[in-house]
């Protein structure tokens, strides 16, 4: 067992991918070679203007006809390692849509294409060249590894007769079965430099990598953001349909119980008066954590309304002024009201102000949210803490890619100006 195992090991694994990878290089071949006898045409007509200058004009025809030709080609590699290795190369960005002629010239000035004209007209000769080496290497392994079936097989006027079954044929032989264990290196060796090449030259640069994955990370960090404003929308209304409820009749049965029930001794209607107050209490403290999470009014009547609410509730007077011709993506909207709220809250505990204003407006693509209070100012936004008071908003604020700024020198005002994008 152990020795089919080793055997198995020591020869089933070189020959494994041997085929498909051979196959790859065999296939290559042609597509390498489609530009050469351009690149020939064009060093032959140099070489006789050369010879005889003013004889012969050098056309820009083989490079013309490299244009036309790349994106052909390309799409022959793609499908030659799709098909016979299943890698798919990664496609670079497009330059843009449309057919005339401002687009043919950005076509023609892109990276991605000269990429492709630089793997095809001089890394694609050179690979060609490699390309032959493996296949002779195979042709002579199989060949020489098979020496002895051929003089077998062969009529004896067509037999070498140096050879014959001598010494010599039996190194022949040998050195034939060392080049077919060489053969499935030598190629992969081969295949990984081809692959490494058609990946940097026919696929997308660096830049375009990084961009395509900041662009990738936005959109999922965009789907996180939405499903979580989903998520407080969902408990909100859990919570103001079915524990608020209950808590709030609750509460109506004990103010029942306690102003019909005339009967009860005194130790009872303690407990009555105090579940009713605890009950009460607990109602106020519901209603604020669904504000906190997602208030039902700003997904009604949108952040004028909500904005209101919150500038009500305060011990000061706030002047608020909302003007959106239409309203934001529910995400941003929520961002802002959650800026404005926790803003107004850190004026009544921290400024000592007597007035605040809130401004909120969209210019643009833009919604500009302001806050602006006459307080003692000196509010610090590098010394507040990482997850709390104005570092917690800048983070916020910063999950949909806007800016937050603070100025709150000392003695006042303070001014928090904050812009969201919004999607067209």
């Amino acid at each position: 067992m152990q020795l089919t195992t080793w055997l198995r090991l020591v020869l089933g694994r070189p020959f494994r991918r041997a085929g498909h990878r051979t196959a790859l290089v065999a296939a290559g071949l042609p597509l390498h070679l489609a530009v050469v006898p351009l690149w020939l045409w064009l060093l032959g007509a140099m070489a006789a203007l050369v010879r005889a200058p003013g004889a012969v004009a050098v056309t820009p025809l083989p490079l013309l006809l490299t244009l036309v030709m790349t994106p052909l080609l390309t799409v022959g590699q793609r499908r030659r390692y799709r098909a016979l290795v299943g890698k798919d190369l990664p496609r670079p960005a497009a330059p843009g849509p449309g057919r005339n002629g401002k687009s043919a010239v950005r076509r023609l000035t892109t990276r991605a294409l000269w990429r492709q004209v630089c793997y095809h007209a001089v890394a694609g000769p050179l690979l060609a060249v490699l390309d032959l080496a493996v296949l002779a290497v195979w042709a002579a392994a199989l060949v020489a590894a098979s020496l002895y079936v051929w003089i077998w097989a062969l009529p004896p006027q067509w037999r070498v007769t140096d050879l014959g079954y001598t010494t010599q044929a039996v190194y022949i032989t040998v050195g034939g079965l060392a080049l077919l264990f060489l053969g499935p290196r030598l190629t992969g060796a081969l295949v990984r430099l081809e692959t490494r090449a058609a990946e940097v030259l026919l696929g997308p640069s660096r830049t375009e990598k990084l961009a395509r994955r900041v662009a990738d990370l936005a959109e999922s960090r965009a789907g996180v953001l939405d499903a979580a404003d989903a998520e407080r929308r969902r408990i909100e209304r859990d919570l103001h349909d079915g524990a608020q409820q209950r808590l709030v009749s609750l509460a109506v049965n004990l103010g029942l119980a306690r102003s019909t029930l005339g009967d009860l001794p005194e130790g009872a209607r303690k407990v009555i008066d105090e579940a009713h107050r605890e009950a009460k209490e607990a109602i106020a403290e519901l209603n604020t954590l669904v504000r906190g999470l997602h208030p039902a009014v700003l997904e009604d009547r949108g952040l004028d309304a909500a904005l209101s609410g919150v500038a009500a509730r305060l011990p000061i007077p706030v002047r608020v002024a909302v003007d959106l011709p239409r309203r934001p993506s529910p995400t941003v909207e929520a961002v802002a009201y959650f800026v404005v709220s926790e803003a107004l809250t850190n004026v009544v505990k921290h400024a000592q102000a007597t007035r605040a204003d809130v401004t909120v407006e969209r210019i643009g693509e833009t919604l500009l949210v302001v806050v602006a209070d006459d307080g003692a100012g000196g509010a610090d936004l590098a010394a507040a803490g990482g997850g709390t008071g104005l570092a917690g908003l800048a983070k916020r604020v910063a999950s949909v890619d806007g800016t937050f700024s603070c100025r709150s020198p000392a003695g006042g005002p303070t001014v928090i100006t904050v812009e969201l994008p919004c999607a067209p």
